[in-house]
């Protein structure tokens, strides 16, 4: 079976490409390498690898490489509500219009499996259990465009996973994310400042998103036509509890809460990840192990002027 991934050098990617690898996957990776990022280089040896430098736009492109393969993971994006809104029109035209472009070109036997994202719930109370039938309040340009690309691509027979918010190492590290940020504040500056401490988010580890990606493409039947919750049960907790987890690894951690200002990601929801459970996939990697292994990987960074590199 050979798998397109669009985005495929990116942060979920580099730890999806080689794990399909290894289970005897083909994997073409389309990815226009925007952060001069080398993190394929250890799969060009691999049986069945094929790297594309390109622009998931463009159509031509795109349209060649479908020809070729049986399933797609759509990952190329712009990632985040900051990112999004710095070019509102590019990062419209690839969270949506090249998601559009692909369901366009695309096979009706072909299987897509698309990753998009549970900030889509917007900002819940923080006691309800969002599920799949919770309806979206996306509150940012980009979950706007990725609930739209998801609606798309249900009504074609896709799968989506609505993903928690991702952490782990990866060997494209992004360090803008919660859990990585914090971890790598505690471990660099030893201090934080939280405002808002008790919003709440649900979390969950790459490589359980590899995982699940796995999971889909090994039993598309019983779920095409139908979003997952990806996140982990154990996981759902507020900025402070977060942050409390990592300084007992990190004791020199101070965190001190403000009452002045705002956090600017008004994102504050509890998720149920029952469905996916339901289907037989289940996250397994905890926040202590992530961070555990985070800590690790810190020492081996280079300094760089990119905060999400």
């Amino acid at each position: 079976m050979r798998i397109l991934i669009t985005g495929g050098a990116g942060y979920i990617g580099s730890v999806l490409t080689p794990r399909l690898l290894d289970e005897g996957f083909d994997v073409t990776v389309l990815d226009n390498l925007m952060y001069r990022q080398r993190s394929l280089l250890a799969c060009c040896g691999r049986p069945g690898f094929e790297f594309v430098r390109g622009d998931v736009r463009d159509e031509a492109l795109v349209a060649r490489l479908l020809a070729r393969v049986d399933a797609v993971i759509p990952l190329a994006a712009i990632v985040g509500a900051p990112a999004c809104e710095l070019d509102p029109w590019t990062s419209s035209d690839i969270n949506l219009g090249a998601v559009r472009m692909l369901d366009r070109l695309r096979s009706p036997d072909q299987l897509v499996v698309f990753p998009t994202t549970n900030s889509g719930y917007g900002t819940q109370t923080g006691e309800l259990h969002c599920t799949e039938d919770t309806p979206l309040q996306p509150i940012s340009r980009y979950g706007r465009d990725k609930a739209d690309a998801e609606a798309l691509l249900l009504a074609g027979d896709a799968i989506t996973f609505r993903l928690a918010t991702v952490f782990g190492v990866s060997p494209r590290l992004r360090l803008d994310l919660m859990v990585n940020h914090f971890t790598w504040t505690a471990y660099d500056q030893g201090y934080i400042v939280l405002f808002e401490e008790h919003f709440q988010r649900n979390f969950v580890c790459v490589r359980d998103v590899a995982d699940a990606f796995l999971f889909a493409l090994r039993n598309p039947d019983a779920m095409r036509g139908r979003c997952f919750n990806l996140g982990l049960d154990a996981a759902n907790m507020s900025k402070l509890e977060l942050a409390q987890t990592i300084k007992r690894q990190v004791p020199r951690f101070e965190i001190s809460c403000s009452a002045v200002g705002t956090d600017p990601d008004k994102r504050n929801y509890v998720v149920s990840n029952q469905r996916l459970r339901e289907a037989g996939f289940e996250a397994r990697v905890g926040i202590e192990q992530g961070v555990r292994e985070l800590l690790q990987a810190f020492p081996m960074l280079p300094r760089s002027p990119f905060a999400n590199v």
